[in-house]
């Protein structure tokens, strides 16, 4: 009877923790995507900011993993998502329960290239921010970012100065302690308040309020006493002010740390590298081929040399098959592995494409009288009022009558329309050769030339792509008989020369000079043609990928010229008889010239995070 009641409850009490474990669990409610820019952004929406988040990352399969502890989500929520019709980086994304941990949740964000990452937190929100292309973060950027999001409500800044502890456990805050650099205390609170009390005594008090053991050598109680006013300090940082003013050295082993002084640990230090040296000069060595795929053999040689054991290790190299033969001790070699491993990489190779615009336009009119107004005037001749005209126009009466020619015809320009209006009599009363034409002309040409060259090279490798053409002319010398006729060529060249720097951060600095020569019209039809030329020369730093304008050229020229006879000439409408026809001419021309270089193999030569 008993023992099927104590059953009973026992039953009950497991129901009741694990439907309790259960409504502690986070939720999450809802995953948002976004597009800004270079960016794309994943936000999980929870219900509670207690939630771990780790993230890493799949080159081989270009898939960002963000694993959620303790959190569930309903149907709804870990339903995937296609985002392959956005420019991002971003392709699909995939909420589902870990196969190994079912309380715990998986996102997988699949990827168009492998690009790096960054989580941020917010208020019960986390948010993996994913540049489009790879160069977007610097890499200071993304070293300022933790690949694991604790549960802060903020990432902290600058980590690479900054040092905390990973957790509130007392392993971790001691651990951050025996680290040099600038910590962060975040230790219980304490307060300490004594006068002349030795320093072992001080350590034990710290140690009794914050749950380590504590080890003190024997040194320690040689140290004077120490007075001491803390008021509510993190008992972390008590501790480190206490080691700091004795100049007292701390060990950590687990949550045990061992105390001593700074000249005995520094002996210690010395044993163990005379001890380790002694060892290293008696440890067996071994013999290691390392293939070499990418970097030049001699160039590693005298790298790795610096690495070997004194007067034990030596390398070789063997040309037939491009190795290096290392002999050394196991952990020199291995620390020679992890050096090629990372310098034996793919040079970057660069495409830089350029476009070169060049646009044409023009626009010319001639209004006025061709040759003038000419006529002749005969005092002592016949008048009989009528008029004779020449030409072949038809005459009019007994006397022949005025005369009128139009012609509308286009020159040799496709857009130049010429329109001539022409009289001429050769007696109207006194009045004999009476003659003018009136010529009405408007020209107009437009034209764009567009030049794409592209070429590819090796980071920091001169790329030079060169283009010519080339137009005669003929030449003539000599008179008669000992007249020659010769033909002789000119050259129009289009130059791309190029020189690539990768930086660290993924940026491209571009050392470019691009030279663009082209013909121009004839002067007349045996002379050489006009040539038109554009060069430019710069140094540039260009993101991966981006397209900028590295040069522009815009010109513009209006004319207008007409003589005539001073005064006569600016009569109006009688003035059109006393000077040159009107002629304002218009031209315009520009010149742009783009650029965009692109790494095209990224993840292959090293510039990729690797996880």
């Amino acid at each position: 009877m008993k023992k099927g009641f104590f059953q009973k409850h026992i039953l009950t009490v497991l129901l009741l923790s694990f439907f309790a474990l259960e409504s502690f669990a986070a939720n999450l409610e809802k995953i948002n995507f976004r597009q800004k820019g270079e960016t794309s952004e994943i936000e999980l929406v929870l219900d509670s900011n207690d939630v771990n988040a780790n993230k890493f990352q799949i080159n081989e399969d270009k898939q960002i993993i963000l694993d959620l502890v303790g959190v569930n989500a309903t149907e709804r929520v870990l339903r995937g998502f296609d985002t392959s019709e956005f420019s991002g980086s971003i392709v699909f994304v995939k909420a589902y329960p870990r196969p190994e941990k079912p309380q715990d949740l998986r996102v997988a964000l699949q990827l168009r290239d492998n690009v790096r990452s960054i989580v941020n937190r917010k208020d019960k929100r986390i948010v993996l921010v994913v540049e489009n292309r790879f160069g977007v973060f610097n890499k200071r950027e993304v070293e300022n970012k933790t690949d694991s999001v604790a549960q802060s409500s903020e990432v902290e800044e600058n980590l690479d100065r900054l040092l905390v502890p990973k957790s509130d456990k007392v392993e971790d805050i001691l651990e951050n302690l025996t680290l040099s650099g600038r910590k962060k205390y975040i230790g219980s609170r304490i307060s300490l308040n004594i006068k002349d009390v030795d320093v072992g005594d001080i350590l034990k008090m710290i140690a009794e309020a914050s749950g380590f053991n504590i080890i003190l050598t024997d040194e320690i109680k040689k140290l004077p006493s120490l007075t001491l006013n803390l008021s509510n300090v993190p008992w972390d940082q008590a501790l480190d002010t206490v080691l700091g003013l004795n100049k007292l050295v701390a060990k950590k082993n687990g949550i045990i740390l061992m105390i001593q002084t700074l000249e005995t640990a520094t002996k210690d230090k010395e044993s163990e590298a005379a001890a380790k040296l002694a060892s290293i000069k008696q440890e067996p060595l071994v013999t290691k081929v390392f293939p070499i795929s990418y970097a030049v053999t001699q160039d590693l040689i005298k790298i790795l040399k610096q690495y070997l054991t004194a007067n034990r290790g030596n390398i070789e190299e063997d040309v037939r098959t491009n190795s290096l033969i290392v002999k050394d001790t196991p952990d020199v070699i291995e620390k020679l592995r992890k050096i090629i491993e990372v310098l034996d990489t793919q040079t970057p190779q660069v495409l830089i494409e350029s476009k070169i615009v060049e646009v044409n336009e023009s626009h010319a009119k001639e209004i006025g009288l061709r040759d003038g107004f000419n006529f002749g005037y005969d005092p002592i001749g016949e008048s009989n009022g009528g008029l004779s005209v020449v030409g072949d126009t038809p005459s009019v009466g007994t006397d022949a009558g005025p005369g009128f020619a139009f012609s509308s015809a286009p020159s040799n320009a496709g857009d130049n329309v010429r329109s001539v209006l022409g009289l001429t009599i050769t007696r109207f009363s006194r009045l004999t050769n009476l003659n003018f034409t009136l010529q009405l002309m408007e020209s107009e040409s437009k034209g764009k030339i567009l030049s794409s060259p592209k070429v590819i090279t090796q980071n920091k490798q001169k790329a030079v792509l060169k283009s010519s053409k080339t137009n005669s002319f003929r030449e003539i010398t000599g008179t008669g008989v000992d007249q020659t006729v010769t033909f002789k060529e000119i050259e129009a060249t289009l130059e791309l020369e190029c020189t690539p720097q990768i930086t660290n951060e993924g940026s491209i600095v571009l050392d470019v000079t691009i030279k663009k020569a082209d013909f121009g019209e004839r002067p007349f039809p045996d002379a050489p043609p006009n040539k038109l030329g554009n060069e430019i020369k710069t140094n540039v730093l260009v993101e991966n990928g981006s397209t900028i304008v590295i040069g522009g050229l815009y010109e513009y020229s209006k004319r207008e010229q007409h003589s005539g006879i001073p005064f006569l000439k600016d009569i109006p409408l009688l003035g059109w008889l006393f000077r040159t026809p009107h002629a304002p001419s218009t031209t315009k021309r520009e010149v742009i010239i783009f650029l965009t270089p692109r790494i095209i193999n990224q993840a292959e030569a090293g510039l990729v995070d690797r996880t």
